[in-house]
């Protein structure tokens, strides 16, 4: 029978007291308080915390279990003397529960207060002192206890009633608190307010007689006034706290978040979302990423906005259209594949690849332009011509391997629009990248030159986690520490926002490698930056996918970059990666490696993958006579009396364009006429360029339009001679222009210069 009462005794307690719902709660990686979410019961009961702050504890003991760490789980004294008083009134007038049976009876919500209902509470108690230790009850009555309307626990009372973390409270504050769960339906902040100051000052009081505080301490606390209304709980990052709680749902997690750089992230985005509003863009987002360690040091989801325009919506993990974004990703592995050198002459003309015909955003050419310039300059025809040249499965691949998990389709889906904004991806995604990459570069330097085999991991954001970046490699991950040096370096150059554009002249200006993005309808404005430390990247535009004028990367992304980056300490820039660069004698008018017969040329540095590149094809060796005006060969001129020169030649088509922005282009000479051969003529169709259809628009009076025809030819002066279907409509000198008034229907355009040379292009015309 012992046993038996015995066994009873021991598993009478249930295993696990609580099992209400509580708050998912977040807090910064200085344990401030950034956000909650409230527990599914609509309680604001945080989950149990360890540490009660010794002004609560001091508090709670003094006003209802002075001998708490004296007694088994019961006061018999108390017991006996609350029965005395109760019997003598006839009706309950006293309580003699200790906090030990105090946690009992929370547990079991709903039991009438019996005395036949008082007494298993007893036994309970005594149970419960076995299995747990005293501060450990003291913590389940802290974090249980009621304090007035949806308010569970000291933790949530004291952020909805003064505002701040518990253990910052006063002695006043504290013990406030320490009265309510005696009568928090009858007494609570903003009702009873006599009542309540009664019940403080008197336990106040007795803190002063039992010496827990001064003389002054007891002053100054009976003159600070009640709490009058519960506060909000803080908002600091709210969209993280929705991230958070789909996989922690009601638990307290530590973050990697840095608060003061969170908070005045979030003042950045409320000014510039002020302003932005006046044009009707509403959302924005911005993450910061610590490079070294892939902390999230910032998380703003979405900006201070409202309801009607998504502001619970959180961007950052939302798919958008990527815009230009994707272009240093292309130029990374093209020199990282060896097809590309950081300065190579790539075409600026206008291009057609079946339907699909991309623009410059400014509608203009350059006929020829650097790489690395058509990258800081963010120009879309020479960006899908080094697609088509680097083929879109190869750059696809690149893209897969960077994990970005919105690209679901294959490369075709895509087309050659991938690299302008035909695929979509996020903001997290984006900065993870960045991130790996300047890291790829760092690491490349302070390690040997070896590389790291998980360099392209996901970010953290909760505190208790490390990256690990796996094992060293000497061996790339997927670009090389030379490819993306270089690309940085072009980065670099990116124009900056009104205001910053002449940092270079600044020392106090940081080095950022950044870019921005636009996507087509402006509907999604993107810039990334990065240092050798941060990563910051900003997104902006309207939840909902509507266009505005101006939504443009460099108008209203990047000013909140560079306001982001200003709040972040100021570094040094990139360690070159020498192992992966070597030095070359480059051409300075084409940026290929020099040939034999390059007139002028510079040592560079290029990633190792560039030396299988082929030398400058646009010199080329030109023989001249005497005066240098005229072209000469041997069946004009003794060889003797030939000069022969390095020419540096563009194709008709890039050069039409290029010598409008470059005036020092010189075009060749021509060949003498007493002279045979017409030493390599060449022309090209600028308008049409393609096989395409093409429609005349009307004039107001309800004409059509002439079609201008336009022709580059090498050597402008020779007379060409027009033709549409076989027949002849006229011949041009110099500027070949030809305006013409086809019918509607199929075309074929067929042009013969002087020396015999043809060229034909097919047409429809549609009306």
């Amino acid at each position: 029978m012992l046993i038996a009462l015995l066994l009873a005794y021991y598993f009478c307690l249930p295993k696990h007291l609580f099992r209400d719902p509580t708050a998912t709660v977040i807090t910064s990686s200085s344990d401030i308080l950034l956000g909650a979410q409230i527990a599914d019961d609509g309680q604001w009961r945080f989950p149990t915390n360890d540490n009660i702050p010794n002004k609560f504890k001091t508090c709670i003991l003094q006003f209802e279990d002075e001998y708490f760490y004296k007694h088994p789980g019961f006061n018999p004294v108390s017991i006996f003397k609350a029965l005395k008083k109760n019997v003598n009134s006839g009706s309950v007038k006293r309580g003699g529960s200790t906090i030990t049976q105090q946690v009992i009876r929370l547990s079991r919500k709903g039991q009438s207060r019996s005395y036949f209902e008082k007494l298993k509470e007893l036994i309970l108690a005594t149970r419960l002192e076995f299995r747990l230790s005293k501060d450990e009850i003291l913590n389940l009555y802290a974090s249980h206890a009621p304090f007035g309307g949806n308010v569970v626990g000291i933790d949530a009372a004291a952020w909805r009633y003064f505002n701040r973390d518990a253990s910052n409270l006063s002695w006043a504050e504290c013990a406030t608190l320490a009265v309510l769960p005696n009568a928090p339906s009858l007494i609570y902040p903003g009702k009873n307010q006599i009542r309540l100051l009664e019940k403080r000052n008197r336990l106040l009081k007795k803190l002063f007689e039992h010496g827990d505080i001064d003389e002054l301490t007891y002053e100054l606390s009976i003159a600070e006034g009640l709490p009058q209304k519960p506060y909000p709980l803080p908002q600091i990052t709210p969209h993280l706290v929705q991230k958070i709680a789909k996989t922690k749902k009601g638990k307290r997690i530590k973050t990697t978040i840095n608060i003061a750089l969170q908070e005045q992230t979030n003042e950045i985005v409320e000014q510039h979302h002020n302003r932005l509003k006046q044009n009707e863009i509403h959302n924005i987002s911005v993450l910061i990423l610590d490079v070294k360690t892939r902390r999230v040091l910032t998380y703003v989801g979405n900006s201070p906005t409202d309801k009607a325009h998504q502001k619970n919506v959180d961007i950052i993990d939302k798919p958008r259209s990527t815009g230009s974004i994707l272009k240093p990703f292309l130029y990374a592995a093209m020199l990282d594949a060896g097809d590309l050198l950081p300065n190579t002459l790539v075409p600026d003309v206008p291009t057609q690849f079946g339907s699909y015909q991309p623009e410059n955003f400014d509608k203009s050419y350059d006929g020829a332009v650097f790489a690395n310039e058509a990258l800081s300059r963010s120009l879309n025809v020479p960006a899908v011509r080094m697609l088509q040249d680097f083929g879109l499965d190869r750059f696809y691949h690149y893209l897969k391997q960077l994990q970005l998990k919105d690209l679901k389709y294959n490369a075709n889906h895509y087309g050659l629009s991938l690299v302008l904004g035909g695929a979509e991806s996020n903001l997290w995604d984006l900065c993870k990248s960045y991130a790996a990459m300047s890291s790829t570069l760092n690491h490349f330097s302070e390690n040997s030159s070896e590389y790291f085999t998980n360099e392209f991991c996901e970010p953290i954001v909760f505190d208790n986690e490390n990256v690990d970046f796996g094992q060293k490699v000497k061996d790339k991950i997927i670009y090389d520490a030379g490819s993306i040096f270089l690309t940085y370096e072009s980065m670099k150059q990116v124009n900056r926002p009104e205001g910053d554009d002449s940092w270079e002249y600044y020392d106090s200006s940081k080095e950022i490698a950044w870019k921005t993005g636009t996507s087509f309808g402006f509907r999604d404005a993107w810039a990334i930056g990065t240092t050798k430390d941060y990563v910051v990247g900003v997104w902006a535009g309207n939840a909902d996918g509507e266009g505005r004028p101006g939504l443009v990367g460099v108008q209203t992304s990047a000013p909140i970059l560079f306001d982001v980056f200003d709040l972040l300490p100021r570094g040094e820039w990139f360690a070159k990666p020498y192992d992966e660069l070597f030095e070359v004698d480059i051409c300075k008018k084409s940026g290929y490696r020099a040939s034999t017969i390059c007139d002028d040329t510079e040592i560079r540095l290029i990633q190792n993958s560039g030396k299988k590149t082929e030398p400058c094809p646009f010199h080329q060796l030109v023989h001249l006579d005497v005066s240098k005006q005229f072209q000469i060969n041997s069946s004009c001129e003794n060889i003797s009396a030939i000069n022969s020169e390095a020419w540096f030649i563009l194709p008709p088509l890039q050069a039409f364009y290029f010598k409008n922005k470059n005036p020092f282009y010189k075009d060749l000479p021509p060949v003498r006429s007493d002279c045979k051969g017409n030493s390599g003529v060449h022309m090209e169709f600028i308008y049409p360029n393609k096989k395409s259809t093409i429609f005349l628009p009307k004039d107001f009076d309800g004409k059509i339009n002439d079609l201008i025809l336009k022709v580059a030819h090498s050597k402008p002066e020779l007379e060409l001679y027009w033709y549409i279907d076989a027949q002849y409509i006229g011949s041009t000198k110099d500027i070949h222009d030809m305006a013409v008034k086809p019918t509607s229907g199929d075309h074929l355009i067929t042009v013969v210069d002087a020396l015999g040379n043809e060229l034909k292009r097919k047409i429809t015309i549609s009306e």
